[in-house]
């Protein structure tokens, strides 16, 4: 029953990341509600669940480097004007 909890917590961090404004919010919060569920998949030996979930965290940090390294160079070009 612990576990079902961990599941509703990823899944209302999914949908809260999905009204976010700012993407790198969206990022953040997608990336903890993956990183939940990636968990609660291993914990209920529910492997798609898993592999799906702990595959979309990698991708979600990819992303969150990306922009990182975008606001980096943004940051770098309105320091040099």
């Amino acid at each position: 029953m612990v576990w079902e909890y961990l599941g509703y917590f990823a899944s209302a961090l999914l949908v809260a990341s999905l009204m976010m404004e700012d993407v790198t919010k969206l990022r953040w919060f997608n990336l903890a509600g993956c990183i939940c569920f990636t968990l609660y998949g291993l914990a209920i030996s529910a492997w798609p669940v898993a592999f799906t979930n702990g595959l979309l965290s990698f991708v979600n940090i990819y992303h969150l480097i990306k922009l990182a390294k975008k606001n980096s160079a943004t940051a770098d070009i309105k320091a040099d004007s």
